[in-house]
């Protein structure tokens, strides 16, 4: 057993999200469920991209990572290749983990210490919470979301 068959659930979590994300029109990337809120829907999903990267190229990796912006990835399809590209790259690497690996421990640009475990369930959490937020926007838009 290696570490993508503990996180193989991560698959059907990205499977929902890009089904999320196929009902948005490029024009709805513009659009924020609060005049306030931080992030329109397209960013919300570019997050998604470029903390996946940050956590695993820059973090665990100690490399740089690609910050996906709304210039570079305009549209649905765009963001969607973005995040493929992404996931390629944490698949193959949870695929040389094995069980004791996960064990081993980072250290994070503000000096905390977590396992590669826990920084594996923190990436699939936040995807998870964004996820929501995106279902969410297309409730307001008045869009009705994949049943997960």
């Amino acid at each position: 057993m290696n570490a993508s068959q503990i996180f193989e659930h991560w698959e059907q979590i990205r499977h929902d999200l890009l089904a999320g994300l196929d009902l948005f029109s490029d024009e709805q990337l513009a659009f924020r469920p609060a005049p306030k809120y931080e992030r329109s829907v397209g960013d919300i999903a570019r997050h998604i991209a470029s903390a996946e990267d940050y956590w695993f190229q820059h973090v665990v990796g100690g490399r740089p990572h690609t910050e996906f912006t709304a210039e570079e990835y305009p549209t649905v399809a765009a963001i969607k290749t973005a995040l493929a590209a992404v996931h390629q790259k944490t698949r193959a690497f949870l695929d040389t983990l094995t069980l004791a690996d996960l064990e081993r421990t980072v250290t994070t640009p503000w000096g905390k210490e977590l396992s590669l475990y826990t920084v594996i369930w923190h990436v699939i959490d936040h995807e998870c919470h964004h996820r929501g937020e995106l279902y969410l926007c297309l409730g307001l838009l008045g869009i009705e979301g994949p049943d997960i």
